[in-house]
């Protein structure tokens, strides 16, 4: 293909291929030409463009396809464009000679399509440089059209189109003549042609302006006749034609010239709503010539032409635009409504008409209403429909309130406005809908009367009109949820007083219905009592219904309505009154068969119709029950369900006897009541009705096969027995579109009704499957048959198989005895039960049965694959596999199969072929196995060649649609065929007329999926490969050229596919601009196929599609999408204004996703234009940091949260949290120790306060708590007066709640009551927390210095302050906050306890919501926990006066007085007992929860939780509770060991590690306290017989689960293991010491070590001896692992942290007791010994291996070992010795720092008190040192760190000085002397010194002034044998006398920074 890449064609290359690669050749070379000659200049192509033209018009003779024409033409104009036009009248002409050829042969016709094509591509790029030619060429086409065929008219109207796009106003002389072309052609019988002839006439109407003046009538009579037999298609462009001729007429301001040259019209705004009007009541037949039939009264308008006309009135209005609706919204409010009023009865003769027409004016409302106008024009507008229901309401009134019956006149007068009635209602409730609580104003506005009109015509005489205005309360509950309760409360208390009016009672029970319906979509529900309140009176009105004859059936329908709508609350609330339910349907029913019999022959027609009323009822209560309630379905209610389901099957048998005896009137209620018992029993488990099976067979065999179905209604039985992929090749009717709502209405054919609500007053509180719209319920007539065509499929698969047989073969007899229309209506209706049943056994691998089961299910199902109806047809190839499948043998599958191809081969009718054809797809999507190449081969093969069948385009449609699915489910064994298949698609793609939209989607289909079978093959480089990738986007850029919508939007998602699997290959840019230029299509498909590739493409290149979008839109010269304004706001703000636009759910949910994607991934760098487009957004009114937007940010968040939408509000306060969160410590950069949140306090208090008004909603107000304690707590605000405007309005929320949960909204479900109450306790245990923590925090630093002045400054005293706020609240808080710990604790209990839980439920939750309460309390139980725990702590758990607090408390807080007696007040408890009580809840609450972390934890729950535990184990006497019981404290250990190992964290893990530490301090101190007490007890002089306390007794042993330090063994170990794996023996393979090398921990890692070694060191403690014993060894050996495994060289000699830590815990251990007690000590020194000699070998590996330990740390470890432990540990020689030559070698590394710190910890060994210890190591060592010291006295220092070294060698001489015995002390005082004295400098070395030597001659000056007086006499013997010395001395004094008061604090601080230099341990180990 890359040969066909060049300016001028390849013809010796193009010469050698053959047909098929001929045609791609030439695509792919037009393709790329287009592209090249915008590149090229202009002279290269003048130089060439002789040869191109010869070349391009020597194409037209070649037969090109009609993507080649379309792209042929459109070079030649852009060629001429470009460069030179004199031989473009050649050209010109030689195409009109082309058109004129008398050769009509069907092989010349490509190349007169392709001239016509060109022309208007000539005409449309030159425009009026042609103009003096066009006439001729206007001329010579229309003459053409005359004889051409549909494909020809088609070419021509186009043409004509561009001719007149090009020409603009010169083309007037031919207006008229292209005007009478298109009017035929607008009537033709070809679909495509009258497309074509809408958009020629579109265009023509931009200059014709006769069109929409003299003309427009019969341009409107043109478009209804034009909508007659339409399609989908034509329908849209027709009524795009006839609404912008319409507008144009209503806004064209006409020119002065043109109105001397014609006259004109003014046309009203009246008369063209009549104009349309008139099409919608009366159809093409006009206005004066109204046929005979139309004066009779018989025929109704064609249902085509009043959906067409209805979207013509949509386009009306949307060309007119959004503020012209405004202005004239009340005309076309009441013209519209007008339609579907008696003045014309056409419109409403029949149910069926009225239906249909009102289904017409709801579409033009909301999409007029809701796609055109903005939030106040809504409101404007639904107080106007408002208006027009009162007005309608005063009509109905006075008719029934006039007295005299003479002008009473039935009434007619009464129902004559029932349809606009409804209209009106729907849209309201609609309208109110999507405001949302944004309608809140207009229902409170008082002169609107909204809710009062809506409710004054629920007692309409119409059954219509009361179930219309039922549905918008509807709406308005779920808009407005604070309306419901109210609402329901009015409806229940009309309905009990206008008992005895049988309007009121129907219309009132279908409101409480419907208000029913929507609590399901109010989260805060409806308070619990409401269900009795409802239930009371359903069984009021049923037990009242045989009363009063007069309303016996309204009562009836009445109750089980009610009961019905109850229903759906779910399980919480019908559990409660399930019992009476239940009872009440075993009465509705006769208890045996006989009592049947006998009530046969009782009562009358009325009677009758009052039982089948309630016995329907009753069926579709308990199917509410069971759909909505299935968890209560126990054994035992489904057997006191059953008794009446026999008697409810004998019933339906008995039924047409009943109906003989008693008229026909029974004829809709027996209907009725068959349908719901189906329904029932389709729900039900069929062994339920296992007895009845076959009596319920026969019956549905009889219902499907009766004789007086007249309406066959397969547009709704059979797809859901289709496949979904199969519909698309059916009716376009059956995708899906925007205007679905109304074309529905011809899907059904024109018998049928639509669905209406009044068919099925049950339908009105079940959820809607189609979003928001209300339900529409079919007729009785069809849902009976749609609900026994489910059930026949159960039934028949659980009935036994002679039965199953003998069924099978009646309905196939029952096809053959009937003829006609008839036949083939039983064939539906048996075809879809067979179906049914297939698909059942299938779905539940159940078994055909016996081999004669076969025979008559292949009879029926091949009968259907022949049936005249594609939808049977597509229903009999989805049974054909499914019978396949269930039969489940190869033999009968290869059987099929060859049915297929035998047939395939003979027939040559449309039908069969298509039938079999799908049949054999169908075969391979169930059962992919039977692909064997040989059988595939066939196939394909035959499909092959179906597919090229010219002939007839559905059998094309359908074989390709086939071989798609074979493509599909073949998979890898496709392989060898994709070549020849691509081949095969291409080649139809560039020759299938465009006519045939359905062949090119089914190609598109093909396409797919061979791109799926290819997959990620198609990124390979072969040449193979890449042929068939080029070959895949030719066809791709072969659909995106189609007319047709639906195959743009295959070519989307194939190249969608494509640039899954090869995303380099896949041009971005063009894609980009096909989508952008699709993102507002009329078509839904379209739109869908748009935002699903969008969405796959910004998860990988956002910015680069964001780029190429807003780059398209500023070069095209004309906006891509006039709707989607892309230039201005890009694409982000483009998908933001089609969110407000679309309906579509699975659209919007598309477009929420592209936009997070675009979001996260170009926030950071697009950052001002985001803000901006939210900011758009919500008003409707640089460099990127976000701080530098915090204004714009909280601006947004409070215009949010102060909105009236709720939902809107919610978000505005989730902002501002987030904000708060992280922000809370950014400080302002121009006032330092500010923050710069600090100047947002007005904003954020302002945000808050509407949110703690009296009417919010308790969900906004939970919210808003959250954020209040989330601003406290940020410390933001200091200063105490600002804080506690944001305080009060917590405290304000708390003094509402202290009533507890009686006193709160009874708007609401009681749980929500319960969110209020604890969101409110979080706030506030959030506050107390945090306020707690800071004043901790300051009172530590603060315990040094008092509280001066500058600390109150500095905030210390806010913190206190915040504390002080709370104070005051706290004794409430307290109470509250222990009640909802108790009620938390009563609801995490198990099921099995539930009947000890109290019966009016816990102090904020009732029993009957606890199910709902129960999501509240998780939300906030952690932190009122950890809140309480730290109040108890506080207290010291010392019990306060009950009533403590009460002055704050309006009244008792809680039914149970918290933990202080029960309710009866019986018992007082003491206050030990109040303290255990809480003391328990605290621990159990949190064993509870740590011990089965739920995956959903929080963090934040299980940090509160721990550190709950942790202030309680803070003060004495929890932990004594803890101490005294070990079981406990091993539980908990247990706990904590669990969450260490099931969560990651390291915070969550240091939380545990100290609480584990803090129950190890309760052990400590409870066996101290035990020992204590036993000393005290049995006097100290029985000492050796004390009982030994503490772990281990006398044995040592410690059992693992009982013994509290094996526990924190094990928990210690995991945490230690864990960070350093190489302690674990068993991974390192030996328990020695294995040289690794040394590692440092992460910061975290270091904290967790050193955590579990404290805990480590402490646990001796806890033991006995023996016990003691037991551990050491595993302490040691893990303190001393972390020592070697951390010791890492640090520079400046640090120690990491995990080391410190590790010396730390020996040096706790080895100075521990048990060291030292006579029971341990021999045991312990012998441990200790091998423990140091560890130590020793970590210096000198045992194999060798050079480890990089840090001397320093193993130094130090030594030191501690001989300062810490008693004598003889360390004094044995061996160890002794080994010990002094690691310090003798450390002394002679050339390491400074290590020097330093050799020197520091000698210091402290020859300070050591005991001579045992301390002086080997002085003999050994203090020669080495005095001769170190020596050599730095020759070489003088240069350097601070030299310095350091002697200074630290001084301090370590000066030591052994002054414990030197005194016959020793001369000498050293001697050796010390000289060395100080030669530092000394003269008054002049001293100016000229280094720093170094002046720091060295002031330190060795002030040592010497301190030993001279200290040891006068040697310092005197020694200054006289050397006076040299003396006289040196002598100087330095002299010349420092005068300035000794400086130089002595200077030497000072000359002293410091050696000392700060030198390594500080952090503690002090030694």
């Amino acid at each position: 293909m890359e040969l066909a890449h060049s300016l001028l064609l390849n013809e010796e290359v193009y010469n050698q291929l053959g047909e098929v690669q001929k045609a791609e050749f030439i695509f792919d070379w037009l393709r790329y030409l287009e592209k090249l000659l915008l590149a090229t200049s202009r002279s290269d192509v003048k130089e060439k463009q002789k040869t191109l033209v010869e070349q391009l018009l020597s194409l037209l003779n070649s037969s090109p396809g009609p993507p080649t024409r379309k792209l042929l033409a459109k070079n030649l104009g852009v060629l001429y464009s470009i460069g030179d036009t004199f031989s473009v009248y050649e050209t010109i002409d030689k195409c009109n000679d082309l058109i004129r050829s008398k050769d009509d042969s069907p092989s010349y016709l490509p190349t007169k399509l392709a001239a016509v094509v060109c022309l208007g591509s000539l005409y449309k790029k030159l425009g009026r440089i042609l103009v003096n030619t066009f006439t001729d060429t206007v001329g010579n086409i229309l003459k053409a059209m005359k004889s051409a065929e549909s494909q020809g008219r088609y070419e021509i109207m186009l043409s004509l189109q561009n001719i007149l796009n090009g020409l603009g106003a010169a083309a007037t002389p031919c207006h008229r003549d292209v005007y009478k072309a298109a009017k035929s052609c607008l009537t033709d019988r070809s679909m495509a042609v009258r497309c074509a002839a809408a958009k020629c006439l579109l265009e023509l109407q931009k200059e014709a302006i006769f069109m929409w003046s003299t003309d427009l009538d019969s341009v409107a009579t043109l478009c209804f006749k034009s909508f007659e037999g339409s399609n989908y298609d034509v329908r849209i462009s027709v009524s795009k034609l006839l609404g912008t001729v319409l507008a144009k007429a209503i806004i064209s301001k006409h020119p002065g010239a043109a109105v001397s040259r014609q006259s004109i019209r003014r046309v009203s705004l009246e008369e063209v709503l009549e104009l349309l009007g008139t099409g919608f009541l009366r159809g093409s037949s006009g206005f004066l010539r109204a046929s005979g039939d139309m004066l009779k009264g018989t025929s109704s308008v064609s249902r085509d032409v009043r959906v067409g006309v209805t979207q013509a009135y949509v386009v009306f209005v949307s060309t007119l635009g959004g503020t012209w609706l405004e202005k004239n919204f009340a005309a076309f409010l009441s013209h519209i409504l007008s339609l579907v009023s008696q003045s014309h009865p056409k419109a409403t003769q029949t149910q069926t008409d009225a239906v249909c027409g009102r289904r017409c004016v709801s579409f033009i409302l909301r999409a007029t209403i809701g796609g055109l106008l903005g939030e106040k024009a809504q409101i404007a507008a639904a107080k106007n429909i408002c208006q027009a229901i009162w007005k309608l309401k005063k009509v109905v009134d006075a008719v029934m309130n006039d007295g005299n019956v003479e002008t009473r006149v039935g009434s007619t007068d009464a129902t004559a406005s029932q349809h606009m009635l409804v209209c009106a209602l729907q849209e309201l409730g609609n309208l109110l809908y999507s405001l949302g609580t944004t309608a809140a104003p207009l229902l409170q506005d008082s002169s609107a009367g909204i809710l009062d009109s809506v409710i004054s015509v629920i007692q309409h005489p119409s059954i219509s009109v009361r179930l219309a205005a039922a549905w918008c309360l509807h709406c308005i509950a779920v808009a407005l949820p604070s309306y419901l309760t109210p609402l329901l409360d009015r409806c229940l208390e009309r309905l009990t007083v206008l008992k005895s009016s049988p309007e009121a009672v129907t219309g009132f029970s279908f409101a409480v219905a419907a208000l029913l319906g929507a609590v399901k979509h109010c989260p805060l529900g409806i308070p619990h009592g409401k269900g009795k309140i409802i239930m009371t009176l359903a069984e009021d009105l049923l037990c009242s219904a045989v009363q009063n004859s007069r309303l016996s059936a309204q009562r009836t329908q009445a109750g089980w309505l009610l009961i019905a709508a109850l229903m759906t609350l779910g399980p919480a609330v019908v559990s409660h009154h399930l019992g009476r339910v239940l009872l009440l349907w075993k009465c509705v029913f006769p208890v045996s068969p006989k009592d049947l019999e006998t009530e046969k022959s009782r009562g009358d027609s009325f009677t009758w119709q009052v039982t089948l009323e309630g016995r329907a009822g009753a069926l579709c209560a308990i199917k509410s029950f069971v759909s909505h309630s299935g968890d209560l379905l126990t054994e035992e209610v489904i057997q006191r369900l059953l008794p009446p389901l026999p008697c409810a099957v004998d019933l339906l048998t008995q039924l047409s006897s009943v109906l003989k005896t008693y008229g026909s009137t029974l004829k809709t209620p027996s209907v009725v009541y068959r349908q719901r018992l189906y329904e029932l029993l389709i729900l039900l488990p069929p062994e339920t009705y296992e007895g009845n099976l076959c009596t319920i067979l026969k019956e549905l065999a009889a219902d499907l096969t009766a004789s007086d179905i007249q309406v066959a209604a397969s547009a709704f039985l059979l797809p859901p027995l289709c496949h979904q992929d199969d519909l698309v090749i059916l009716s376009p009717l059956l995708q899906e579109t925007d205007h679905r709502f109304i074309e529905e209405q011809l899907l059904l054919g024109n018998g049928i009704a639509c669905g209406s609500l009044e068919y099925d007053p049950y339908s009105i509180y079940e959820k809607d499957v189609e979003g928001d719209s209300v339900p529409k319920p079919l007729p009785p007539i069809l849902s009976v048959i749609s609900s026994a065509v489910k059930l026949f499929g159960v039934v028949c698969a659980h009935v036994g198989e002679a039965q199953r047989l003998f069924i099978l073969e009646q309905l196939l007899d029952s096809i053959k005895h009937s003829k006609g229309a008839r036949q083939q209506i039983v064939q539906l209706h048996v075809v879809s039960s067979l179906s049914s049943f297939l698909k059942y056994l299938a779905v539940s691998k159940g078994n055909l049965g016996p081999e004669e089961m076969r025979r008559p299910a292949l009879a029926l199902v091949m009968g259907a694959l022949e049936s005249p109806n594609p939808l049977l047809r597509c229903a009999a190839a989805e049974a054909w596999a499914r019978l396949a499948q269930v039969v489940d043998d190869g033999a009968f599958t290869a059987a099929l199969a060859q049915v297929s191809f035998d047939k395939l081969k003979s027939a040559r009718d449309v039908v069969t072929r298509t039938g079999y054809s799908l049949a054999l797809g169908s075969l391979h999507r169930y059962l992919g196995g039977i692909s064997s190449s040989q059988h595939l081969n066939s196939c394909v093969g035959i499909l092959y060649t179906l597919s090229q069948d010219t002939t007839s385009p559905d059998v094309q449609t359908w074989a390709l649609h086939s071989l798609s699915l074979i493509i599909d489910s073949a998979g890898p064994l496709y392989h060898m065929h994709v070549e020849p298949t691509l081949s095969l698609i291409i080649m139809l793609l560039l020759n299938v007329p465009p006519t045939h939209a359905e062949v090119h989607q089914s190609l598109g289909r093909c396409l797919n999926a061979l791109i799926t079978t290819l997959g990620p093959e198609l990124q390979g480089n072969s040449t193979s490969i890449s042929t068939l990738r080029t070959s895949c986007l030719l066809g791709c850029a072969v659909m995106q050229d189609n007319p047709d919508c639906l195959v743009q939007a295959q070519a989307i998602s194939c190249l969608q596919q494509l640039h899954m699997f090869a995303p380099r290959h896949v041009n971005l840019s063009n894609l980009v601009s096909c989508l952008c230029v699709n993102l507002c299509s009329p078509y839904l498909l379209l739109r869908r196929a748009v935002l699903a590739c969008l969405r796959q493409l910004v998860q990988r290149e956002a910015a680069e599609v964001s780029e190429h979008a807003v780059m398209l839109a500023k070069d095209s010269r004309k906006e891509l999408t006039p709707d989607a304004n892309i230039r201005e706001v890009g694409l982000e703000g483009a998908l933001l204004t089609l969110l407000d636009k679309e309906t579509d759910q699975k659209l919007c949910h598309d477009i929420k996703e592209t936009l997070n994607h675009m979001l996260t991934s170009m926030a950071v760098d697009k950052l001002s234009f985001w803000l901006k487009l939210c900011k758009d957004v919500l008003a409707a009114s640089a460099d990127d940091f976000l701080v530098l937007h915090l204004a714009d940010l909280i601006r947004m968040a409070f215009m949010a949260a102060t909105d009236h939408s709720d939902q809107l509000r919610l978000s505005g306060l989730e902002t501002l949290l987030v904000v708060i969160r992280r922000f809370a410590a950014i400080p302002e950069p121009e006032f330092p120790g500010h923050v710069i949140l600090e100047q947002y306090q007005a904003n954020v208090g302002a945000a808050l306060r509407p949110a703690f008004s009296s009417e919010t909603p308790p969900d906004v107000t939970a919210k808003a708590c959250q954020v209040c304690s989330a601003w406290i707590a940020s410390g933001v605000v200091s200063d105490l007066n600002d804080l506690r405007r944001v305080h009060q309005l917590l405290v304000s929320s708390l003094t509402k709640i202290q009533a507890g949960k009686e006193a709160l909204s009874h708007l609401y479900n009681e749980s929500a009551s319960t969110m209020e109450i604890l969101a409110v306790l979080k706030a506030w245990a959030e506050v107390y927390v945090i306020a707690v923590e800071r004043h901790k925090s300051h009172r530590e630093p603060l315990k040094t210095t008092t509280c001066s002045e500058e600390s109150v400054r500095n905030g210390s005293y806010s913190s206190d302050g915040l504390l002080d706020l709370v104070h005051t609240d706290l004794g409430t808080l307290s109470r509250l906050w222990l009640a909802a710990l108790q009620d938390f604790a009563l609801l995490t209990l198990p099921s099995e306890f539930a009947s000890q839980l109290p019966v009016e439920g816990g102090a904020f939750y009732t029993a009957e919501t606890s199910e709902n309460a129960k999501l509240h309390y998780y939300n906030s139980w952690a932190l009122i926990l950890h809140a309480t725990a730290l109040w108890l702590t506080s207290t010291g758990f010392v019990v306060a006066d009950p009533d403590e607090g009460a002055s704050h408390l309006s009244r008792p807080v809680t039914p149970t007085s918290m933990c202080q007696g029960s309710s009866s007040g019986a018992t007082v408890k003491s206050p030990e007992d109040v303290c255990t009580d809480r003391f328990h809840l605290i621990l159990g609450i949190s064993v509870e929860f740590l011990c089965s972390l739920r995956s959903d934890a929080t963090m934040e729950s299980i940090t509160a939780c721990l550190h709950a535990l942790q202030a309680l184990l803070d003060v004495p006497w929890p932990r004594s509770k803890i101490g005294s019981d070990q079981d406990l404290g091993i539980e908990l250990l247990n706990v904590l060991h669990r969450v260490i190992l099931t969560r990651e964290s390291p915070s969550i893990q240091l939380a545990s590690l100290e609480v584990v530490r803090q129950i190890i301090c309760a052990a400590q101190e409870h066996v101290k306290e035990k020992r204590r007490s036993a000393e005290v007890d049995d006097g100290a002089a029985e000492k050796e017989t004390l009982p030994e306390f503490g772990e281990g007794k006398d044995t040592g042993g410690l059992v693992p689960g009982k013994s509290l330090v094996f526990a924190t063994l094990e928990l210690c170990v995991c945490i230690l293991v864990r960070q350093l794996p190489e302690l674990n023996p068993k991974l390192t393979g030996s328990p020695g010491v294995k040289a690794t090398k040394p590692q440092v921990l992460s910061e975290d890692g270091s904290r967790l070590v050193s955590a579990a070694l404290v805990i480590l060191s402490e646990l001796p403690a806890v033991c006995s001896p023996e016990g003691s014993i037991s551990i050491l060894p595993t302490i040691l050996y893990l303190t001393i692992g972390v020592l070697r495994e951390t010791a890492v060289k640090l520079p400046g000699g640090q120690l990491s942290p995990t080391v410190a830590a590790s010396l730390q815990a020996l040096k706790g251990i080895l100075s521990s007791p048990m060291a030292r007690a006579e029971k341990s000590h021999t045991a312990w020194t012998d441990l200790l010994r091998s423990a140091l000699t560890t130590i020793l070998d970590c210096w000198d590996p045992v194999d060798g291996t050079h480890q990089e330990l840090d001397e320093i740390s193993l130094l130090t470890a030594i030191t501690v070992f001989i300062l810490s432990t008693s004598p003889e540990v360390t004094t044995i020689p061996c160890l002794q010795k080994r010990c002094i030559e690691k310090f003798k070698a450390t002394l002679e590394i050339k390491d400074p720092v290590v020097q330093i710190k050799t020197y520091q910890l000698l210091l402290s060994i020859f300070q050591y008190p005991n001579p045992a210890v301390s002086y080997p190591y002085i003999y050994s060592l203090v020669s080495p040192i005095v001769e170190k010291l020596q050599e730095i006295d020759k070489r003088k220092p240069e350097d601070t760190t030299e310095l350091q070294i002697f200074q630290e060698g001084i301090k370590v001489l000066e030591a052994l000085v002054a414990i030197a015995e005194e016959q020793h002390r001369s000498q050293l005082v001697a050796c010390l002397l000289p060395i100080l004295i030669s530092f000394l400098l003269d008054d002049n070395a001293l100016g000229s010194a280094t720093s170094v030597m002046k720091n060295l001659h002031d330190f060795a000056l002030q040592n010497l002034m301190q030993i001279g007086p200290q040891y006068s006499s040697v310092f005197k013997n020694v200054m006289a044998s050397s006076p040299a010395l003396k006289a040196r001395l002598e100087a330095a004094i002299k010349g420092n006398q005068e300035n000794v008061k400086v130089k002595i604090p200077t030497s000072k601080h000359t002293k410091n920074p050696g000392k700060n230099a030198s390594i500080q341990l952090k503690t002090n180990f030694l």
